[in-house]
Order: structure tokens, then C-alpha cells, then sequence
């Protein structure tokens, strides 16, 4: 956890949507902290700790993609507003300096992710070199639900130190909630084994399913965007290079998330014969009534069309 008292003159604008809720509906109990979570996907886990002791909110609405998120002066109210603000960490959220900076007051942030080992993308992946000098670290935790328990607990005691009243109620919801990771976890593994081995090739839009990968056994092939984040371009040799290595490999499809613009793909598509499958989604849950609504949810979507297309 850190906390952040940066006093700043706070940027007022007009009323926009709210924040979007995400996990199970819950009323805040009178005197308990107000709770923000940068990401919909993180909202949703944090929902599932707080239980009905918190109602979280989501900063980013249904669909946004944090690498390319801007905060409007509505965000900045919002982030003013709450008094526990919930980040994914790892650099995933670039703008969150300035925003806490426009935002002013002091606030409890809990990062989600601290105390995980990064990944650095591999030769392969051809992954883009940071301002540091170094290879870009992975900030796509959350695509393997195991790491998730290590959000689950970190989350858990920021809101114990936040709200100590409620303690029992943070740990026993985050137990909870953590067997249903561990049984995501079994039934994605599950899924996996009906994949051959051989074709457990994965080419995606951009450096997201890192972790994933690790965890159940498949290997990047390669991304249209050869970045952790999606909002960098590839070069003509960088894309010649993914054409060569969908050929060497035999990689029967890209994965594309939504919102991704399709067109590079469908090119890579015409010149080497793979199939793009698109829709997956890494960033965002959905709205209530849409096909991942939770993140459980989502997982279990991206694994069935990642399967799907590859057994």
C-alpha cells in the first residue's frame, strides 16, 4: 500500500456517466471509506472482497484500455471524491501521477500487483525497449488467476487498514474469493489440455498474454504490436519478422482484443493463411448484461476462444 497526500487545485467539469460498478452490488455501510478501482476488471475483484461492506466503483468505463486512458476532469472528481484508490501498479496506469497530482488531497492507494515478479517478454516476442534502456516489463498480471491472489491479498489488507472495523469480513470474503481463482485456475488448465501441445502457439496484438502463457504452457509467437502496451506501432521489419515467424511455427491464428483495429492483422492474415479471431477481452469487463461481465467471466470467455480456435 502507499499513500499519496498531494494537494493540488482540484479540476471541476460537468457531470459525465458515472462510474461504472462492477462485481456484486453492495450499499456502503454508513462511516466506511469510499473505494475506487482504476480498472473495471479491478473493481470487480475488489467488489468481491469488500462484499456488501463497500460499494466499489470504477474509475474507467466498460470497454476502456488503461494504455490508452485520459482522464477527463470528471475522473479527476472522482479520484478526489474517494478515499481508497485501488491500481493495477506496474506502470499498466502511466497517467496516474498527474491524475493524483490534479486530483490534490490525501488518499490510501493500494497496488493491486506489488510484490510480483514481472516478466520480461522474451527474444521471440520481440518485445520494445524502454525509456530505461531495458526490454518493457509485463504489467498484464491479472491473465493469470493465480497471480490474481496475490491481488486478491494485497487488496485485502489495504481495505483492513483502511476500514479496520471490517477485517473479518475483508478476510473472510477474500478466502472466498480466492477458491474460486484456484478453481478458475483448474478449469482453464482443464481446457488447455485439449489443446495439442504443438498448437499451443499464441500470436497476439500486443504483449497481454504474457503470464498466461507461462502459466498453462503455450508459447508467444509473436505480437502485431511488439509492445506491452497497445497503443505503440510496429515497424515494416518488425512485422516481417511475425510473417516469418507464423510461417516457421505453423501459429494457426491471432488473437485480437476488442477495440483493436484489425486491418494489420487481417493483412498478416492474407499473407500467411491464419485465421483472426477477434473480440477477446484483457482490459475491460462488460457491462452487466454482456458476455463477461466479471472477471471470472472474462477468463473463462477468453479461454473458450483462445481453445476454441486452437484445438
Amino acid at each position: 500500500m502507499a499513500y499519496f497526500s498531494l494537494f493540488a487545485v482540484l479540476i471541476l467539469g460537468a457531470c459525465g456517466p458515472a462510474a461504472v460498478p462492477a462485481g456484486p452490488a453492495g450499499t456502503a455501510e454508513p462511516g466506511v471509506p469510499k473505494v475506487l478501482a482504476v480498472e473495471t476488471f479491478l473493481a470487480d475483484i475488489t467488489q468481491n472482497v469488500a462484499g456488501d461492506r463497500l460499494k466499489v466503483d470504477a474509475l474507467m468505463p466498460v470497454g476502456a484500455d488503461p494504455h490508452a486512458f485520459e482522464p477527463t476532469p470528471t475522473d479527476v472528481r472522482k479520484v478526489a471524491d474517494s478515499q481508497v484508490l485501488i491500481i493495477n501498479g506496474a506502470g499498466v496506469e502511466t497517467f496516474l501521477q498527474k491524475l493524483l497530482q490534479d486530483a490534490g488531497g490525501q488518499k490510501q492507494v493500494i497496488d493491486a500487483s506489488v510484490g510480483l515478479t514481472a516478466r520480461t517478454p522474451g527474444p521471440s516476442e520481440a518485445a520494445e525497449i524502454g525509456a530505461s534502456g531495458q526490454p518493457e516489463e509485463d504489467p498484464h498480471f491479472w491473465l493469470d488467476p493465480v497471480s490474481v491472489i496475490k491481488y486478491v491479498q494485497n487488496i485485502r489488507d489495504g481495505l483492513s487498514q483502511a476500514d479496520p472495523a471490517g477485517k473479518d469480513i475483508y478476510a473472510r470474503n477474500a478466502d472466498a474469493y480466492i477458491a474460486k481463482l484456484n478453481e478458475l485456475n483448474t478449469w482453464i488448465a482443464g481446457q488447455v489440455a485439449q489443446v495439442p501441445p504443438a498448437r499451443r502457439l499464441l500470436v497476439t496484438n500486443h504483449e497481454t498474454f504474457g503470464y498466461f502463457a507461462d502459466r498453462y504452457g503455450f508459447k508467444i509467437v509473436g505480437t502485431v504490436i511488439p509492445s506491452v502496451s497497445s497503443v505503440a506501432s510496429p515497424s515494416a521489419q518488425q512485422l516481417a519478422r511475425l510473417v516469418d515467424a507464423i510461417k516457421a511455427t505453423g501459429a494457426p491464428a491471432i488473437f485480437l482484443e476488442t477495440g483493436t483495429n484489425a486491418q494489420l492483422a487481417d493483412q498478416l492474415a492474407q499473407e500467411t493463411g491464419i485465421k483472426v479471431v477477434t473480440g477477446l477481452y484483457t482490459h475491460s469487463i462488460t457491462a452487466p448484461d454482456g458476455p463477461a461481465p466479471t472477471y471470472i467471466d472474462m477468463m473463462r470467455y477468453d479461454v473458450n476462444a483462445i481453445v476454441g480456435a486452437l484445438k
